[in-house]
Protein backbone atom coordinates (compact mmCIF):
# COMPACT_ATOMS: atom_id res chain seq x y z
CA UNK A 1 0.00 0.00 0.00
CA UNK A 2 2.80 2.44 0.69
CA UNK A 3 4.29 1.96 -2.77
CA UNK A 4 1.34 3.63 -4.50
CA UNK A 5 1.80 7.08 -2.90
CA UNK A 6 5.54 6.89 -3.57
CA UNK A 7 4.87 5.88 -7.17
CA UNK A 8 2.38 8.73 -7.59
CA UNK A 9 4.83 11.18 -6.09
CA UNK A 10 7.61 9.98 -8.41
CA UNK A 11 5.28 10.19 -11.41
CA UNK A 12 4.26 13.72 -10.41
CA UNK A 13 7.89 14.79 -10.05
CA UNK A 14 8.78 13.31 -13.45
CA UNK A 15 5.77 14.91 -15.12
CA UNK A 16 6.63 18.27 -13.59
CA UNK A 17 10.25 17.99 -14.72
CA UNK A 18 9.15 17.06 -18.24
CA UNK A 19 6.75 20.00 -18.46
CA UNK A 20 9.35 22.42 -17.12
CA UNK A 21 11.95 21.26 -19.62
CA UNK A 22 9.45 21.57 -22.47
CA UNK A 23 8.38 25.02 -21.30
CA UNK A 24 11.97 26.20 -21.08
CA UNK A 25 12.98 25.22 -24.59
CA UNK A 26 15.29 27.89 -25.92
CA UNK A 27 13.66 30.71 -27.83
CA UNK A 28 16.48 30.17 -30.34
CA UNK A 29 14.25 27.46 -31.72
CA UNK A 30 11.25 29.78 -31.91
CA UNK A 31 9.92 31.28 -35.07
CA UNK A 32 6.49 32.65 -35.77
CA UNK A 33 4.42 35.76 -35.96
CA UNK A 34 5.48 39.07 -34.47
CA UNK A 35 3.44 42.19 -33.90
CA UNK A 36 4.23 45.59 -32.46
CA UNK A 37 2.67 47.95 -29.98
CA UNK A 38 3.22 51.63 -29.35
CA UNK A 39 1.13 52.60 -26.36
CA UNK A 40 1.05 51.85 -22.69
CA UNK A 41 2.17 53.35 -19.41
CA UNK A 42 3.93 50.57 -17.53
CA UNK A 43 5.29 47.22 -18.56
CA UNK A 44 4.82 43.98 -16.65
CA UNK A 45 8.35 44.40 -15.27
CA UNK A 46 7.28 47.70 -13.69
CA UNK A 47 9.32 50.06 -15.84
CA UNK A 48 7.85 52.89 -17.88
CA UNK A 49 7.04 51.87 -21.46
CA UNK A 50 9.23 53.57 -24.09
CA UNK A 51 7.60 53.14 -27.51
CA UNK A 52 10.84 54.04 -29.29
CA UNK A 53 12.98 51.67 -27.22
CA UNK A 54 14.44 48.37 -28.33
CA UNK A 55 12.22 46.27 -26.08
CA UNK A 56 9.70 43.49 -26.48
CA UNK A 57 7.06 41.38 -24.76
CA UNK A 58 7.37 37.60 -24.54
CA UNK A 59 5.13 35.13 -22.74
CA UNK A 60 7.77 33.17 -20.83
CA UNK A 61 11.31 34.53 -21.17
CA UNK A 62 12.64 36.21 -18.01
CA UNK A 63 12.66 40.00 -17.86
CA UNK A 64 16.00 41.41 -18.96
CA UNK A 65 16.71 38.61 -21.44
CA UNK A 66 18.28 39.88 -24.65
CA UNK A 67 16.89 38.32 -27.81
CA UNK A 68 18.01 38.65 -31.43
CA UNK A 69 14.92 39.02 -33.61
CA UNK A 70 15.28 38.49 -37.36
CA UNK A 71 12.57 39.51 -39.81
CA UNK A 72 12.48 36.60 -42.26
CA UNK A 73 10.98 38.73 -45.03
CA UNK A 74 13.47 41.60 -44.97
CA UNK A 75 16.48 39.84 -43.45
CA UNK A 76 16.93 42.67 -40.92
CA UNK A 77 17.76 41.80 -37.33
CA UNK A 78 17.73 43.69 -34.02
CA UNK A 79 18.56 42.87 -30.41
CA UNK A 80 15.74 43.60 -27.98
CA UNK A 81 15.37 43.32 -24.22
CA UNK A 82 12.33 41.51 -22.79
CA UNK A 83 10.51 43.82 -20.36
CA UNK A 84 6.84 42.93 -20.79
CA UNK A 85 4.44 39.99 -21.12
CA UNK A 86 2.54 39.08 -24.25
CA UNK A 87 1.50 38.74 -27.00
CA UNK A 88 -1.95 37.48 -26.12
CA UNK A 89 -2.97 36.68 -29.69
CA UNK A 90 -2.84 33.13 -31.01
CA UNK A 91 -0.02 32.47 -33.45
CA UNK A 92 2.25 35.29 -32.31
CA UNK A 93 5.42 34.68 -30.34
CA UNK A 94 6.64 38.21 -29.59
CA UNK A 95 5.33 41.77 -29.35
CA UNK A 96 7.90 44.39 -30.31
CA UNK A 97 7.98 48.04 -29.30
CA UNK A 98 7.37 50.48 -32.14
CA UNK A 99 11.08 51.38 -32.29
CA UNK A 100 12.27 47.81 -32.71
CA UNK A 101 9.52 47.09 -35.26
CA UNK A 102 10.63 50.08 -37.34
CA UNK A 103 14.24 48.90 -37.22
CA UNK A 104 13.07 45.53 -38.58
CA UNK A 105 11.06 47.15 -41.35
CA UNK A 106 7.72 45.87 -40.05
CA UNK A 107 4.46 47.47 -41.07
CA UNK A 108 1.96 45.28 -39.25
CA UNK A 109 2.84 41.70 -38.46
CA UNK A 110 5.81 39.74 -39.75
CA UNK A 111 7.29 36.26 -39.56
CA UNK A 112 10.40 36.31 -37.35
CA UNK A 113 12.90 33.99 -35.71
CA UNK A 114 14.21 34.44 -32.17
CA UNK A 115 17.63 33.67 -30.73
CA UNK A 116 18.32 34.15 -27.01
CA UNK A 117 21.63 35.92 -26.46
CA UNK A 118 21.89 35.69 -22.65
Amino acid sequence: MTSKPVFRKAATVLATAASLSAASLPAAAQSGGASWYGSGHRTASGERFNPNGMTAAHRSLPFGTRVRVENKRTGRAVVVRINDRGPFVRGRIIDLSRGSARALGMGGTSYVSLQVLN
